[in-house]
């Protein structure tokens, strides 16, 4: 049986409506592949408090939690894996990449430019379609 893994995606907006964005390095799983950053949930952690830890470890940057944006699980060959993509307010620090090859600031209607995860891809759908 597949283990599954809870994870929480941070959605953070800039002043001008653009979503930051994080290609996986070459030494992560699924490298090449853009997602939301965070991490794993730990065990007896609030959604709210693993997201701040998460960003701050791999951002070096400070984020507040908005609220819960979408929630969808997707299996893939080995594990399953419950993604929560959450609405994020930067409160200090520039985001840096210390984890991830790259950072990028995209406007919504450009998200779908790019090359997610696969359990990515419905929360980027539902930013999409909620711009149109």
């Amino acid at each position: 049986m597949k283990k599954t893994i809870r994870v929480v995606g941070a959605m953070i907006e800039n002043e001008i409506g653009e979503i930051l964005c994080a290609l996986r390095s070459k030494d992560m799983s699924m490298p090449n592949l853009w997602e939301f950053p965070g991490g794993k949930i730990e065990i007896g952690e609030t959604i709210e408090d693993a997201i701040v830890r998460e960003i701050d470890e791999e951002l070096d940057c400070e984020i507040e939690f908005k609220e819960i944006f979408h929630d969808h699980t997707h299996e893939y060959e080995k594990v399953i894996v419950n993604l929560i993509v959450v609405k994020c307010k930067l409160i200090s620090r520039i985001p840096t990449a210390t984890e991830h090859a790259k950072l990028m600031w995209l406007s919504p209607e450009n998200l779908t430019s790019l090359v997610w995860a696969p359990a990515d891809i419905p929360a980027v759908n539902k930013i999409d379609k909620s711009e149109k």
